[in-house]
């Protein structure tokens, strides 16, 4: 059987094809080329279009069919992967309402922490894991304030990859790890939360069917399968937010163990079997891929909205004509610290780690006589591997202490200086894999269908390319420290 997973990022949408026999990639294709743009009709606000999406989606698959490299006829299970906390609105005809409030939009903040005022700080931590913050439910929340007209005709409200599975099927369902990303889950009672659907006069009607991540989601359409080139009835076997897929793609499955991913956002994620929470809600507990009543799997997530969107400013703003590559080569050549500049890439929107401060990007002691292009490529990492490191101690905080991270040898981790800097800044070591989110969501998809019996199983061939172990962290450290109190000062303003 070959298997079909399906990434949906923010910048692209990249799909794999796997042999369930080796568990190898037999094909890859990406679309678009160049990287999707983000709507922002305000400051703080960030949006894309679902329908664009499903354009990509299928553009990807006939990309990949069209490499001849297998037969898209032997696909038997689709698994889908996408960027976590988007809102979707639908109606009763699955028509797409307005565009998709996606993660990195700040417009709900205020309605978030209005909400853990109302049902409690306590209560909200203990039974939600989180604050409502700006996630699914509090941005749901804003369009029945601000848009009532469209509200009204809302039929399901539902994450970006459920929005996929209903295009790819006609059928809505979701699960309890995304309504958890969603801020709609109550772990203390295994069910919908009664206090944010109260809170915010959600009908229970708008949450679609719930469904457990690795079961079936539907079933292909057949009209969409012959567009497709795929065999109809085929089922979506599973789905789940990037950072967990990410986890799964790495078999980061049981209580301790930690994957990290630094593309466009960057995140660590770590996998516990105790529902904990940050008090002050700087990090995030959800519901893992392999969460269950009686055998709870929660994954605490540490994300930082502005990493890699920074280095890709800074190829087009200062890069022009340098590939990354060329970046990474010429900013290694620039000592430890980068003669002074120091650079906070906190971009993209409020950051949670922040208390969902807007601090923005910033370069700071540029000397025009002493700094080049090549510091600026080197600050830029290390500004971002410090970022990790600052998140990573409040992570520490909460009791998640890890030996060693697993990654996947893909976006900012293809950069030797980059993992340089992160390696040494955490002072952690990072086993690098041939990780892939869409070939993770192929694998799950596998398991969904039992192809496999468990992640131990789906994951067995799977080695790490690389190991690379702190050499330089006492060098890192006072470059940290100083990158710490210019962050302190501009949080201090605030």
């Amino acid at each position: 059987m070959l298997l079909l997973g399906i990434d949906v990022g923010t910048s692209s949408i990249k799909v794999s094809v796997v042999d369930a026999a080796t568990q190898q990639c037999v094909a890859s294709a990406q679309h678009p080329e160049v990287e999707s743009g983000i709507i922002s009709h305000q400051l703080g606000w960030a949006e894309q279009s679902p329908d664009m999406w499903w354009e990509h989606v299928q553009a990807a698959i006939k990309k990949v069919n069209a490499t001849s490299m297998f037969d898209p006829r032997e696909i038997g299970s689709i698994g889908i992967a996408y960027q976590m906390h988007g809102l979707v609105v639908v109606d009763q005809e699955q028509r797409v309402i307005r565009d998709s409030i996606i993660w990195c939009d700040s417009r709900a903040v205020a309605i978030g922490v209005g909400a853990l005022q109302a049902i409690g700080e306590e209560r909200s931590l203990a039974h939600l894991l989180n604050s409502p913050g700006n996630f699914t439910a509090s941005k749901l929340a804003w369009v029945k304030q601000n848009e009532p007209e469209k509200f009204a005709q809302i039929y399901k409200a539902m994450l970006p990859g459920d929005f996929i599975s209903m295009k790819l099927t006609g059928e809505i369902t979701t699960s309890i790890s995304a309504l958890s990303e969603g801020v709609f889950w109550d772990f203390q009672e295994d069910q919908l939360s009664e206090d944010v659907l109260g809170y915010f006069g959600f009908d229970k009607e708008l949450i679609p069917e719930i469904k457990p991540v690795f079961s079936e989601h539907g079933h292909l359409k057949r009209e969409i399968a012959a567009e497709l080139g795929l065999t109809a009835g085929i089922p979506v076997a599973y789905k789940s937010g990037d950072q967990p897929n990410n986890a799964l793609s790495l078999n980061v499955l049981k209580p301790g163990e930690v994957a990290a991913t630094a593309g466009t956002s960057g995140v660590i994620y770590g996998v516990s079997d105790k529902l904990v929470y940050d008090p002050q809600s700087r990090v995030n507990t959800f519901a893992h891929v392999n969460y269950a009543s009686e055998e709870k799997r929660v994954g605490v997530l540490l994300c930082i909205n502005g990493t890699g969107i920074l280095n890709r400013w800074t190829k087009d703003m200062v890069g022009a004509g340098f590939s990354y590559a060329d970046m990474n080569k010429l900013g290694s050549e620039v000592a430890i610290g980068s003669d002074g500049l120091r650079v906070l890439p906190f971009g993209n929107g409020a950051e949670r780690m922040l208390n969902n401060k807007l601090v923005g990007a910033h370069f700071e002691n540029i000397d025009l006589y002493k700094h080049t292009q090549p510091h600026i490529f080197r600050a830029v990492q290390e500004g971002i591997a410090f970022a990790f490191r600052y998140g990573l101690d409040i992570m520490r905080e909460n009791g998640m202490n890890p030996t060693v991270i697993r990654a996947g040898r893909a976006n900012m981790f293809l950069s030797p200086l980059f993992t340089e800097a992160f390696v040494n800044a955490t002072n952690v070591p990072v086993e690098l894999y041939p990780s892939d989110g869409s070939v993770g969501a192929a694998l799950g998809a596998g398991i969904g269908v039992k192809t496999f019996a468990s992640g131990d199983e789906a994951f067995s061939n799977t080695q790490p390319l690389q190991l690379i172990e702190p050499q330089a962290a006492a060098q890192y450290e006072p470059v940290y420290q100083e990158w710490k109190a210019l962050l302190q000062d501009k949080l201090n303003r605030k």
